[in-house]
């Protein structure tokens, strides 16, 4: 199998995204690699050695796809027996010309606590977790989402990946068996209806979901899955509540789904 190495002298996570983009175009598997802060030629001489074995190892040359601020480190890896892929290089003297303004490559700038959306991320997750599944229903007036839904449709996850990545604060609040006899909309939630997005899931999916977690449960059960399913959906067409089905999508998919349906601002850079 061929190998695949991200890296870089800050966390890789640029070159780790762009190059599994790309690769993911392509119908094969690929062995993948991940390192980071390779900042000393040390390291970069043992990265080098480890490259170099891949792709002995593989019959073909590894695919390397990096980005380097540090030029002495970048020209070691630059020499191994790879295929490689700078993602920043094409990019600079473009813009250098266009901006008409000197890039200034600094270690760690993308990703840093320096970054100015830090505080926002930080605060944003500890929100997500404080108000987790209805745990907490009193701060509602800080949330910039509200997401709601049954059970296992995705909500946490996608409270939690929302903040992590975007700096938005969003909560979460299950529609449960007790609620289903006449679902509405809980007073205490009315007032921020504006605020709520929808999750849903197709019953089967969900009927797989809460299998595994309680098997042989009314939890569980065909039957009120699909009911639970229903009413949540019309509850969402009834009260005008933007809704998505997550069956077929990942969290990033869920995510990005709601932040184009919300317009809310992301603090991400």
């Amino acid at each position: 199998m061929r190998s695949a190495f991200y890296i870089s002298d800050g966390t890789a996570i640029t070159s780790e995204v762009f190059g599994n983009a790309l690769l993911s175009l392509f119908p094969t598997k690929f062995e993948h690699h991940t390192i980071s802060f390779i900042e000393t030629t040390e390291k970069a001489l043992l990265t080098k050695a480890r490259i170099n074995k891949a792709s002995s190892r593989g019959g073909k040359p590894a695919l390397v796809f990096h980005t380097f601020v540090n030029n002495e480190v970048r020209e070691i890896i630059e020499s191994c027996d790879a295929i490689l892929y700078n993602f920043l290089e094409p990019f600079v003297a473009p813009l250098e010309k266009e901006l008409s303004i000197k890039a200034k490559p600094k270690t760690h700038r993308t990703h840093s606590m320096h970054e100015k959306s830090y505080d926002y991320r930080i605060d944003a997750v500890n929100y997500a977790l404080t108000n987790d599944d209805g745990s907490n229903v009193t701060n509602y007036e800080e949330a910039d989402v509200i997401l709601v839904g049954v059970s296992r449709s995705g909500k946490t996850p996608s409270a939690l990946y929302l903040a992590l990545q975007y700096g938005i604060k969003a909560a979460n609040y299950p529609f449960t068996d007790d609620d289903m006899e006449e679902l509405t909309i809980p007073n205490f939630l009315k007032p921020f209806h504006k605020k709520l997005f929808g999750l849903t899931i197709d019953a089967q999916r969900l009927i797989d979901i809460r299998d595994g977690r309680m098997a042989n449960s009314k939890y569980s059960s065909a039957r009120q899955c699909r009911m639970e399913v229903r009413e949540v959906e019309k509850l969402y067409k009834n009260e005008k509540i933007p809704f998505i089905n997550t069956t077929k999508l990942s969290v990033e998919e869920i995510t990005a789904k709601i932040l184009a349906e919300t317009g809310l601002q992301r603090y991400k850079y």
